[in-house]
């Protein structure tokens, strides 16, 4: 093999490995944006319980309070 056919070959692995590792950055980028959504779904979900925990307590002791006076 001469060295234009060798350097052809490096080239083309060196692109593969270029192409492999840009192909693992975005799939570990989606990855972390996937995850961001879900925790910040989890969170707005918490949130929502958490308020309507509140306004349900909220109206249980109104209740109780109608009922002693």
């Amino acid at each position: 093999m001469d060295a234009p056919d060798q350097e052809k070959i490096l080239s083309l692995t060196s692109k593969t490995r270029g192409d492999q590792a840009e192909s693992l950055f975005s799939r570990a980028r989606t990855q972390s944006m996937s995850l961001s959504r879900i925790v910040s779904e989890q969170d707005a979900a918490s949130q929502a319980r958490e308020a309507k925990t509140a306004r349900l307590r909220e109206l249980r002791l109104e209740k109780e309070a109608e009922h002693r006076v």
